[in-house]
């Protein structure tokens, strides 16, 4: 089991992503064992932005936007892993991406991450995004750690 996870502590994992409204797709994070593991949630409400786009009438995540909630939560292991302070994680490379069902409002992520591979600055995760117990999406992602953003 990971760390216990405080209000306080789930803002300040969240808050080691770059991403800001509304690309900050990772609403909370449930559970890390840094270096191994992490799941974290995004919750799909009619309001985001890309519904009235994607698709008028029959409104549907985009998979793109699912890889990308699936690489900030891993990117939040990473990053805390890490301990460094002043880093992010960047996106470096997805491999065996498939996407099982698809996503709609009112439906929960689960997404979780588990470490691959990792070196001093780069991470591989195998990661899967679960809605009510079904897989969603999964894929390989690596990313690297670098300097953050000003």
């Amino acid at each position: 089991m990971g760390e216990a996870l405080d209000r306080e502590t789930i803002e300040g994992l969240v808050a080691l992503l770059p991403h800001r409204y509304p690309f900050l797709l990772v609403d909370r994070v449930l559970e890390i064992q840094p270096d191994k593991r992490i799941v974290g949630l995004k919750n799909v409400t009619r309001n985001e932005p890309f519904f009235p786009g994607h698709f008028p009438g029959y409104p549907v995540m985009p998979g793109v936007l699912i890889i990308e909630a699936m690489i900030q939560v891993a990117g939040i292991l990473a990053t805390h892993s890490t301990k460094k302070g002043g880093r992010v994680s960047f996106f470096t490379g997805i491999d065996r991406a498939r996407f099982r069902r698809q996503v709609f409002p009112g439906d929960q992520l689960r997404i979780e991450a588990d470490v691959l591979r990792r070196g001093d600055r780069f991470w591989r995760f195998k990661v899967v995004a679960m809605v009510d117990e079904k897989l969603a999406a999964e894929a390989d992602l690596q990313a690297i750690i670098g300097p953050k953003l000003l």
